[in-house]
């Protein structure tokens, strides 16, 4: 295990070394892992750095079984959940969603790309059906022989594909809607099995609409179904074989960014009541571009005065940790990006605070180091010991702030959940650079014949035991 701990490091190191500063990046982003490693890196800004886009919606009253049904308390607190929920699977941080009034809703986004997407998302019901169509009427394809199915003409036209329903149309009674459609298990996908490769849409019903659907496909294979959402028809499939499992697929001319629109709103249910954009505008930075400079330039200071003091009080260990530190940021920085972070101005904060805690579990390891020698121990001895004995320490001290910031993150308002999220990444990559990097580089240094030297690690000569060391390697080397 120890062998692998330096190639996870070099590793680690060359990695984080791209991301950060590889002209046109390319690596795999959490918040969109289907793309794999083709999704550009970047910074991403908050609204009060960098701006953002602005819009607000109205929940319209719907007419249900011959009565006016408007939004109440409890159904703008789902509108705004599900919005939110919609906005956030497309990997933009630091998101706000609030209500406004009896009737309204107000989304804001930082640094949005692509506004249009964002209003098609929110501004969709999701009301999804599925509607058997009369074979008798409208015809079904012969499976007989399922490699080559030959389609059979009923009285009526086939419905086409984005066709949008009128109160008038008679299709059918839907034989179940996306109520019944199981949303952790909803996904957009690429279909390579087909040529050209498509998106599509997967799904898995819940047993009620899995048993229901099963009979059917069952009872009438070969027969056309369509799959309608918010009055629209995307689909007209026909069941090419009883389909018992429960689940289904959903394709058509869908494009990247139209699938991940799909499957998002089947992930988090359909809107109680639908929603009519009123407004919607370019917001700008509260703080502006100024300000970021002025934060970048402050946030520089200090972490150079932390070296220094580091360099002057600690010296040899000082000069390792100040190099920790510098691998600490670089790899901070990657999973920014990675992530991605949306950094606002208490994503920073929460970054300048977790330099203070990678500084501190130095401290504690050099704190240690510096009394294991003073009780007479050597120097290697001396610098494990420090390690270990220190270990339990930054445990305890980083998993408590962890759980704070896990608290804060579940339970927060988004600025807060930036400045959670930050912490926690923060804080796990303090750990293992303290438990790892410094460790490994101390482990290096120590064995080398300059840094035998008491003043290198702020003790006197009398309490350093390396001068005896070399003394007893020579005398055994003469021996010899």
């Amino acid at each position: 295990m120890r062998r692998l701990i330096p190639i996870l490091i070099l590793v680690v190191f060359g990695t984080a070394m791209y991301v950060d500063f590889w002209p046109g990046a390319q690596f795999v982003v959490l918040s969109d892992p289907n793309a794999g490693f083709t999704s550009k890196l970047d910074t991403k800004l908050g609204l009060d750095l960098k701006g953002g886009y602005s819009s607000t919606y109205q929940a319209q009253c719907v007419v249900r079984n011959g009565a006016t049904a408007c939004p109440s308390t409890s159904d703008m607190a789902e509108i705004q959940t599900i919005v939110e929920n919609r906005v956030n699977s497309t990997g933009t941080g630091e998101i706000t969603v609030e209500t406004q009034g009896t009737d309204r809703v107000v989304v804001q986004v930082p640094g949005a790309a692509n506004p249009e997407q964002i209003d098609k998302l929110v501004g969709q019901t999701g009301q999804l059906t599925f509607i058997p169509l009369d074979r008798t009427m409208y015809g079904y394809m012969n499976v007989t022989d399922p490699a080559n199915p030959t389609p059979v003409a009923g009285t009526a036209t086939i419905p086409v594909a984005g066709t949008t329903l009128t109160t008038t149309d008679q299709y059918g009674i839907p034989l179940f809607d996306g109520q019944q459609v199981d949303g952790s298990q909803v996904a957009a996908k690429l279909d390579t099995t087909k040529t050209p490769s498509q998106w599509a849409v997967d799904l898995v019903l819940k047993s009620d609409a899995k048993t229901t659907f099963g009979t059917w496909s069952t009872n009438n294979t070969g027969s056309y179904f369509m799959i309608v959402l918010d009055g629209v028809i995307k689909e007209v499939p026909y069941v090419a074989e009883a389909i018992t499992d429960g689940t289904a697929e959903i394709s058509g001319n869908f494009t990247a960014d139209s699938a991940k629109q799909l499957a998002a709103v089947l992930q988090y249910g359909s809107l109680p009541f639908p929603l009519t954009q009123l407004t919607s505008s370019n917001i700008p930075a509260t703080l502006g571009k100024s300000f970021m400079d002025q934060t970048l330039f402050g946030g520089a200071i200090g972490i150079v005065l932390v070296m220094i003091f580091m360099l002057v009080y600690y010296r040899l260990p000082g000069l390792v940790a100040t190099l920790a530190l510098s691998y600490y940021g670089i790899a901070v920085l990657a999973l920014f990006r990675v992530v991605p972070v949306t950094l606002s101005l208490a994503g920073i904060a929460g970054f300048v605070l977790s330099i203070g805690m990678a500084v501190d579990a130095n401290i504690l390891i050099f704190e240690r180091t510096k009394e294991e020698l003073r009780s007479g121990k050597t120097l290697v001895s001396a610098m494990e010991a420090g390690f270990n004995r220190a270990l339990n320490s930054i445990i305890d001290s980083n998993v408590s702030t962890l759980i704070t910031a896990t608290i804060l993150y579940f339970g927060g308002s988004p600025a807060v959940k930036g400045f959670a999220l930050v912490l926690i990444i923060g804080v796990a990559t303090s750990m293992f650079t303290a438990v790892t990097v410094s460790r490994r580089m101390l482990r290096m240094v120590v064995h080398q014949e300059f840094a035998q030297r008491a003043w290198l690690y702020g003790v006197t000569d009398e309490e350093f035991k390396a001068r005896a060391v070399r003394m007893g390697r020579r005398e055994a080397r003469g021996r010899v």
